[in-house]
C-alpha cells in the first residue's frame, strides 16, 4: 500500500484538476509553478510528498512543447522529493499521431515522448483515448487507458434521436466507431479517405447507408477541422438528413473553428480532456462533456489497488 493520495496540477488544465479532486474529496496539491523571462519553466513543491502516491494531472494541450516540458520537470521534482509512486495524468496525449515510421527518415515522436515520461520519473501513466492504442507498448511501465465513448455515448442516448447511423471518419477508427453503433443499436458508415498532405485529406467513398438518417461522426482528434467538413460535405452529398460530430480531444487549431461555424455540422461534442471554454464562447456547435467523474474514479482504484479493468470498456 502507498502513502496518502496527493493530486498535483500543472498550468495546462487546473480547472479539470479542481473537478476530479472535489470528486475525490481533496484538496489539490499546492506547488508553484512559473516561467522565467526566457521561457525555461520553474516547480516548486510547496508541501511534503514523502512517500506519497503523486498523480500529476498535465494534458499536453497547446502549446504542447511548454506543457510537456512542465510536466516533465514536475515529475522530475516529485521523484527527487522522495514521493513511493508517481502517476502521470494525461487526458489528452500529445505527439500520439506521430506513432510509427511511415515515411523514409522520420522519428517515433510517441515512442520518444513516452521514453521523456518515464525517464523523469512517472511510475505509471494513466490516459484517455490514445490516437493508437499500442501506444501502450511503447512505455515499460504500467499505463491505464481509458476511453470517452461511455461519456459520449451517454450523453448521445438522452438526445432520443432515430435513425442514427455511427460514421468512422476514416479506417483507424472503424473499431471505436463499431463500439458506438453497438452501444446505441445504430448502424455503421465507413468513409475511406486519402491524405494528400499534412492537415489535408481526400474524400474517396463512403460505405454504409447514410441516405435521409441522422450521420454522426466520431473521432478522437479534432485539429484543424478539414478532415471533419470533408467528411460532412461528402454524407451531406450522399443525402443525409443531418450531421453531427463527436471527439474526445478537441484541439480546434488553426481555422478549426471557423469552418465549423460556417459548415452544415448541427453540432460538435467534445470532452474536456483540454481546456474548451474560449472556444465554445467562439463556437456555439460546440458542446463540451466532462471526464472529470471518470478520471477520478480511476484515480481512486489505483491508489487503493482496487481493478479499473470495467473502466476501459469502449
Amino acid at each position: 500500500m502507498y502513502g496518502p493520495l496527493k493530486i498535483f496540477s500543472g498550468r495546462a488544465h487546473a480547472s479539470l484538476t479542481e473537478e476530479i479532486c472535489a470528486r475525490v474529496g481533496l484538496e489539490p496539491g499546492r506547488v508553484t509553478l512559473y516561467s522565467f523571462s526566457d521561457g525555461e519553466n520553474y516547480v516548486q513543491i510547496d508541501e511534503n510528498v514523502r512517500g506519497a502516491d503523486v498523480f500529476v494531472i498535465q494534458p499536453t494541450c497547446p502549446p504542447v512543447n511548454d506543457h510537456l516540458m512542465e510536466l516533465l520537470i514536475m515529475l522530475d521534482a516529485f521523484k527527487r522529493s522522495s514521493a513511493s509512486r508517481v502517476t502521470a495524468v494525461l487526458p489528452y496525449y500529445g505527439y500520439a499521431r506521430q506513432d510509427r515510421k511511415d515515411k523514409p527518415r522520420v522519428p517515433i515522436t510517441s515512442k520518444l515522448v513516452a521514453d521523456l515520461i518515464t525517464k523523469a520519473g512517472a511510475d505509471r501513466v494513466l490516459t484517455l483515448d490514445l490516437h493508437a492504442s499500442q501506444i501502450q507498448g511503447f512505455f515499460n511501465i504500467p499505463v491505464d487507458h481509458l476511453f470517452a465513448a461511455p461519456v459520449i455515448v451517454g450523453h448521445l442516448r438522452t438526445l432520443g434521436l432515430e435513425d442514427v447511423t455511427i460514421v468512422s471518419p476514416d479506417a483507424g477508427g472503424v473499431e471505436r466507431a463499431r463500439a458506438y453503433a453497438k452501444r446505441l443499436g445504430a448502424s455503421l458508415a465507413i468513409i475511406d479517405k486519402r491524405r494528400v498532405a499534412a492537415n489535408q485529406t481526400e474524400v474517396m467513398n463512403i460505405i454504409g447507408e447514410v441516405e435521409g438518417r441522422n450521420v454522426f461522426i466520431v473521432d478522437d482528434i479534432i485539429d484543424t477541422a478539414g478532415t471533419l467538413i470533408h467528411s460532412a460535405e461528402a454524407l451531406m452529398a450522399k443525402g443525409a438528413k443531418s450531421i453531427s460530430a463527436s471527439c474526445t480531444h478537441a484541439v480546434l487549431s488553426g481555422p478549426a473553428i471557423d469552418r465549423i461555424n460556417k459548415s452544415q455540422l448541427q453540432m460538435v461534442l467534445a470532452t474536456n480532456s483540454m481546456p474548451t471554454a474560449d472556444k465554445e464562447l467562439d463556437c456555439p456547435k460546440l458542446k463540451t462533456l466532462s471526464i472529470g467523474e471518470l478520471l477520478a474514479e480511476a484515480i481512486k482504484r489505483i491508489h487503493n489497488e482496487d481493478s479499473v479493468s470495467s473502466l476501459f470498456e469502449m
